[in-house]
This record gives C-alpha cells, sequence and structure tokens, in this order.
C-alpha cells in the first residue's frame, strides 16, 4: 500500500460511517425526549375536593386560583406559590360552583392560565416518530447486512495473499544466516527482477518458477522474502491451503485473482508457502478431475503458461514433500528450477545463533559453537526457539543476564522436552527405569558405530519416563549398514536390560516406544535404503502420502516380495536383540554401578558416564567387522 493512503479508510466506508453516527444522534435524541416526557417531575400539591376549594375562597383562605381548563391550582393566603390543588366540572365556571364575592375574599385573583402544551407536543411527537425510526433503522441494519454478505459473497472469490514491500518489512540476504548455496542460486533471481532487458538481449527467458525443498523450519520463507527484499519488488505471500474451500472454483478464483493483482504490480514476487496442498499428483482426490484441489492446480497451471514476454512476476513456492508433487508443475517452464535448502550444518548452525542471540544480553562465557556442536539435526526454527527460550529461563530465574546454564536447560528443554519432576515414581519404579536407561547407554558406548552418550537421566521428561541422549560427534551425511545396526540394538538397550535383570516375562511397557522406534528403522533400512541380506540393492518405495493415495497406488512388490521383507525386518531386530544382549551380559558390573549412580543423582553428565563406563569390554561375538 502506497505510504500516502495508509491509514485512511476507503470513501465507501466514510460514508457508511456518516450514516451510521447520524442515526444513533437522532435515535438517541427522540429516546431522551420521550424518556424525559414520561418522567418529568410533577409539582408537588395537594389534592382537595372542589367543595373545599370553594370554602376556602369564600373565606379568604385563598389570594389566588389559577385555572387551566378544568384544573385549579391554589395559593392559600401567606403563601408565594401554589401549594394545594382541585379540579372544577367541565363546561362550568367557580362562580357557577359557588364561589363568591364577599368582603372577606375581595383580595382573591381568579386568572385563566392557558395550558402548556410544549412538553406534550414533544412527547407526542416522540412516540409517533420513535415506532417509526426504530422501524427504519431495523430495514436499515438488515439492507446493510445483506449487503456486507453480499459484498463477502463477491469477495470469497478474493485472494488472500499478505503484500509485503514496506521498508519495516523488508528482509535481505544478510539477514539470513547460513543457507549460502540456496543464496547464490537465488541471486539469479534478484538479477532477473532487476536487470531483465540485460537477459532479454541475449535471448534468455526468465524462469517462471523455483522451487524451494527442504525439511520445516529450514528458513525457506525468509529466504523468499529475502529475494524480494534485494530486488526491492513487491511480495505477494501466501499458504497453499488458503485456496482450497469447501465451494468448488473458490480456490481456480483466489489464484486468478492473485495473479491478475500480481501483474498489476510487476515485477514482483508470488510466494506460495505448503504448495503441496493443492499441488499433489492429480487423480488421487476424492472426486476425480472435479476435485476442488484439482480444479485449483489446473488454475495455478493455466496462470503459469499465460505469462507473456516481459511480464517480469516469477512465482516461489516451498514444499518439504516434493515427492508428492504433480510431475506438470515440475515440466520446464513451470516449476523447472529446483533449490535444496537442508538443515544447518555446525558453521551454518553457529551463524544462526548469533543472530537470534544477537539482541538479547549474553554473558561472554556463553559457547554458541559448543551449543552448535551439541544441536546435530537442528533446523532453524529450533536454533530460534533455543534462543527465546533461554531469555525465559534467564527471567524465570531473575536475571539480567543469559547464563550458560541458561542456554543448556533451554537446549535440553528443547530437544528432549522439559522435566516432569512433579510426577512421582515409587522406588521399584526408579530402580526399573535406571537398569532402562542404563541398558541403552552401555550398550551405545560399547558398539563402536553409535554416537556418544551425552546425558543419562531418570527424571521423566516430556513423554518418557527417562532419557538416554545421545549425540554424534559430527554431521553425518550418510549411514552404512553398521551404523544403523548399532543404533538398532542401542535402541533395544531398555528392553534388554529389562529382560536381563527381571526375567522374560517381566519386561514392561516402558519399551514400547523404543520398539516402535526400532521397527520403522528397520523397514526403512530393507524397503527405502536396500539394506537387507536377500534384497540388498532393492527398493521397494511405499507412498506414505493420504490413504487415498495410497490406496489408488498400486504396491510395487508382490505378496512373496512382503513377505520377506517382513522377514528381514525381523531378522534384523532379532539380530541387534542378541547383540544387545551380549553387550549387557559381559558388562552387567558396569550395569549396575551406572544403575546406582542414577539411583543417587538421577541425573549423569557424559564425562561421569566415561568415568563409569572404564573398562566396558566388547564381546567378539557382537563385531560387525
Amino acid at each position: 500500500m502506497d505510504k500516502k493512503q495508509r491509514g485512511k479508510l476507503p470513501a465507501g466506508n466514510n460514508k457508511r460511517n456518516y450514516k451510521t453516527v447520524i442515526f444513533v444522534i437522532l435515535l438517541s435524541f427522540f429516546l431522551f425526549v420521550a424518556v424525559s416526557s414520561y418522567t418529568k417531575p410533577a409539582e408537588e400539591l395537594e389534592t382537595i375536593p372542589l367543595s373545599q376549594a370553594i370554602n376556602k375562597g369564600n373565606s379568604g383562605e385563598l389570594t389566588e386560583i389559577q385555572v387551566s381548563n378544568d384544573d385549579l391550582k391554589l395559593t392559600v393566603t401567606g403563601s408565594d406559590k401554589p401549594t394545594l390543588k382541585s379540579v372544577k366540572e367541565p363546561g362550568s365556571s367557580l362562580y357557577e360552583q359557588g364561589l363568591e364575592r364577599n368582603e372577606k375574599n375581595k383580595n382573591l385573583v381568579v386568572s385563566v392560565v392557558p395550558p402548556d402544551t410544549s412538553g406534550k407536543v414533544w412527547q407526542d411527537l416522540a412516540v409517533g416518530l420513535l415506532p417509526v425510526i426504530i422501524i427504519g433503522g431495523l430495514l436499515f441494519w438488515m439492507l446493510r447486512s445483506a449487503q456486507g454478505q453480499g459484498n463477502q459473497a463477491m469477495s470469497f472469490g478474493r485472494s488472500k495473499a499478505r503484500l509485503y514491500g514496506n521498508e519495516k518489512d523488508k528482509v535481505t540476504f544478510k539477514d539470513v544466516a547460513g543457507n549460502n548455496e540456496a543464496k547464490e542460486d537465488l541471486a539469479e533471481i534478484v538479477q532477473f527482477l532487476k536487470f531483465p532487458k540485460k537477459f532479454e538481449s541475449v535471448g534468455a527467458r526468465i524462469p517462471k518458477g523455483m522451487l524451494l525443498v527442504g525439511p520445516p523450519g529450514t528458513g525457506k520463507t525468509m529466504l523468499a522474502r529475502a529475494v524480494a527484499g534485494e530486488a526491492n519488488v513487491p511480495f505477494f505471500s501466501i499458504s497453499g491451503s488458503e485456496f482450497v474451500e469447501m465451494f468448488v472454483g473458490v480456490g481456480a478464483s483466489r489464484v486468478r485473482d492473485l495473479f491478475s493483482k500480481a501483474k498489476k504490480n510487476a515485477p514482483c514476487i508470488i510466494f506460495v508457502d505448503e504448495i503441496d496442498a493443492v499441488g499433489r499428483r492429480r487423480g488421487s482426490g476424492m472426486g476425480g478431475g472435479h476435485d476442488e484441489r484439482e480444479q485449483t492446480l489446473n488454475q495455478i497451471l493455466v496462470e503459469m503458461d499465460g505469462f507473456e514476454q516481459g511480464v517480469n512476476v516469477i512465482v516461489l513456492a516451498a514444499t518439504n514433500r516434493s515427492d508428492v508433487l504433480d510431475p506438470a508443475l515440475l515440466r520446464p517452464g513451470r516449476f523447472d528450477r529446483r533449490v535444496n535448502i537442508d538443515l544447518p550444518d555446525r558453521k551454518d548452525r553457529e551463524a544462526i545463533l548469533k543472530v537470534h542471540f544477537s539482541k538479547k544480553p549474553l554473558e561472554k562465557s556463553v559457547n554458541l559453537d559448543a551449543l552448535a556442536a551439541k544441536s546435530v539435526g537442528s533446523s532453524g526454527a529450533d536454533l530460534a526457539n533455543i534462543a527465546n527460550e533461554s531469555a525465559i529461563v534467564a527471567a524465570k530465574h531473575n536475571r539480567k543476564t543469559i547464563t550458560s546454564e541458561d542456554v543448556t536447560a533451554a537446549f535440553e528443554k528443547v530437544a528432549i522436552g522439559p522435566e516432569r519432576k512433579g510426577k512421582i515414581m515409587n522406588d521399584k519404579e526408579k530402580e526399573l527405569t535406571a537398569y532402562h536407561e542404563a541398558g541403552h547407554a552401555i550398550v551405545g558406548h560399547v558398539l563402536p558405530d553409535s554416537d556418544d552418550v551425552h546425558k543419562v537421566t531418570i527424571i521423566p521428561r516430556g513423554g518418557t519416563g527417562g532419557v538416554t541422549w545421545f549425540i554424534p560427534p559430527e554431521d553425518k551425511s550418510y549411514h552404512s549398514i553398521v551404523e544403523y545396526k548399532d543404533i538398532l540394538a542401542r535402541m533395544l538397550g531398555g528392553r534388554i536390560a529389562e529382560e536381563v535383570v527381571y526375567g522374560s516375562d517381566r519386561v514392561t511397557t516402558g519399551a514400547g516406544n523404543d520398539l516402535q522406534k526400532a521397527a520403522e528403522l528397520a523397514r526403512e533400512m530393507v524397503i527405502n535404503q536396500g539394506m537387507g541380506k536377500k534384497l540388498r540393492n532393492q527398493v521397494f518405495h511405499v507412498e506414505d502420502g493420504m490413504m487415498m493415495d495410497r490406496l489408488v497406488h498400486e504396491r510395487q512388490y508382490s505378496d512373496e516380495t512382503a513377505k520377506v521383507i517382513d522377514d528381514e525386518v525381523e531378522a534384523l531386530i532379532s539380530e541387534s536383540a542378541l547383540r544387545a544382549r551380549e553387550v549387557i551380559k559381559a558388562n552387567r558390573a558396569k550395569l549396575e554401578e551406572l544403575k546406582d549412580a542414577l539411583l543417587e543423582k538421577e541425573t549423569i553428565e557424559d564425562a561421569e558416564v566415561k568415568r563409569i563406563f572404564e573398562g566396558t569390554v566388547m564381546p567378539k561375538s557382537v563385531a560387525l567387522y
């Protein structure tokens, strides 16, 4: 919006507001008149019979009689205003009623006062017009409501895109830490928008769309806004889900409206977040080709194809599910460019942490590099959350600066969940939990390709009764079969420890989550990574999208192959359980030592864990190489 127009209401809104104000003022006025007329305080005069009034007049007890129609107001001798009242018979005078002229009442004055009709006029006017005004007001409100609904219905198909372009909203590449490769790819878009003729002069076609692919929280939206900020062009932002409504045709209408606005504001950028909400493969919906989502997608394709030469409108879209997108979206001329935005590495994590802590009072002793090393697998959003939680923890303890303890507490809260110290466990449950977590720790420590033990605690955190926390020493892009097998054995270490100590029939439900994750990892190894024995180097992709997608797409393997896959998964689980059992039996004394330490201190840090585990042995039977 132009700065001159900011803060001003449209003329139509002003007119409607003026009408409303005038109506309210008139209604209030007539209500006031009506109420005040009915509630006008009456004079406090004593009522007496007419015969008594005549007697008082004849005896000289009155100095004045005011006659107003048939109403009488009587002023008693010695008073300066009426104190009595009466009513005479209609159509007759006081003298006909018995009033006399004599020596006693020679000073009596009989005056005729015309009736006061001003209040009655206003009263009658208010009473007469008030119902008309109320009925008119109701009709006006009903018509206005109908008009508003009509306008709403007319605006139902308008785009809900938010326009950014003000200096306050401006974001540049300097505001985005990390993602250097992605920023280099997107820098070309900036050049296209700023200098289109340079490319057109050599016959280059400006790309129409670019797809940003990456896990949630990696900064896709921020990068898109940075492109608009660098190019200094308007930025229309909308989510894919905002196109789709329950009414057929609304999504397509909103797409047309969005692209129409974009063309009027060219050069500009359209950013569609979570485009997989409308960009899934066609033919997988409940309504076939008449599905509202598919109609919306078709309209997007039509609009992108309809860009004329010289119309500098670039469509950026973001998704974390590029595998479910319709191929028509990804063909040349549409989203033919793809920018992968991965989770930040250690260097990028440190840079992101410095950005989020830059405006917070951080003590010099806080080591952000060490925090970046520990936060492997964290997204930019996770790191921002850690910075915010650190400030919250410091404020809770009435500190003016953020300490290392605050940062550590915030990191652990974000990574493994908040402590639930209020949950009370009896001694038996504490012992069981200590054995369980010690089993995870000792198997993970002994096996050579497992990650390092960072912390072991029996304090409930998040949805778990205890936590054994492993952190890899460095970032990894690939994992081998032996690494996965060591991780599987580590996952089963808690259940196996329970089995070794208490017996196979006394294992508990505490390992339910471990078993589920182990089964998922084993199936991932066999189906998607080709890491089985019989099915080595074969991949059987399973559609993990919506249920309807899974129903309409045929399975890529036979029932016989499915049986082999199940056998492979079972073999991996059994092998991992056997290896975990051998490690625990060979190091039973160390298991007991860590259990005792956990019962005493509840939380054991990495340095003490390593000290306790000095002298552990790895049986030859569990070695994989």
